[in-house]
């Protein structure tokens, strides 16, 4: 029998840049195919993986302590694994990252408790039915559009609108029963659909 998922715990090799903890999160998505979307439409078809925190009803991402002995991208690996039981395929190169304040330091006016928020897409490959934070966090997947209504903070909804042209610079994963393959392409640099490229 496999040893059970520990989470780490403790801040001793937590890392700091200017007076900010540094963290590291993730937007964990799937691309799901519903046969009533014959168009295709990518949006239409992403489902976001959010996580929930005891005594609150909005949601979050993944994310937490970037530590001295891994990269960000395994730091966001790692906490996506502990706080929401997935893994999955990163994109190495972050979406973006954004500087705010601890929960337990929202009221407050000092310098401690910054968080500067190193966020990267994860493509899940592998849903686990137990995981080391399962007690605290729940989670949820949900149409692109719904997270941002359940996200809790701006910079998440921030994170969203980099996800989702993110998304527009990947090739566009086939529709099955389709009979012959989509007539068009992404260009990110105007960000629209052209047809017959």
């Amino acid at each position: 029998m496999p040893a059970p998922l520990v989470a780490r715990k403790g801040r001793h090799l937590q890392r700091y840049e200017n007076q900010l903890r540094l963290v590291a999160g993730c937007i964990p998505y799937k691309i799901i195919e519903k046969p009533d979307n014959q168009s295709g439409d990518l949006i239409n078809r992403v489902e976001v993986l959010m996580i929930s925190s005891p005594g609150r009803h909005d949601f979050v991402f993944p994310k937490g302590g970037w530590e001295t002995d891994e990269t960000a991208c395994e730091a966001a690996c790692r906490e996506a694994l502990e706080e929401a039981g997935v893994r999955g395929i990163i994109d190495e190169i972050e979406l973006g990252n954004w500087v705010f304040r601890s929960k337990s330091s929202q009221g407050t006016c000092s310098q401690e408790g910054g968080c500067r928020g190193h966020i990267f897409a994860l493509e899940v490959t592998e849903e686990l039915d137990y995981w080391p934070e399962q007690k605290m966090h729940g989670r949820k997947w949900v149409a692109l559009e719904e997270a941002y209504a359940l996200c809790r903070y701006d910079w998440m909804r921030e994170a969203l609108d980099l996800f989702r042209i993110y998304l527009f610079s990947k090739p566009v994963p086939p529709v099955s029963g389709l009979y012959e393959p989509p007539k068009f392409c992404i260009s990110t640099s105007a960000e629209r659909v052209i047809a017959s490229c």
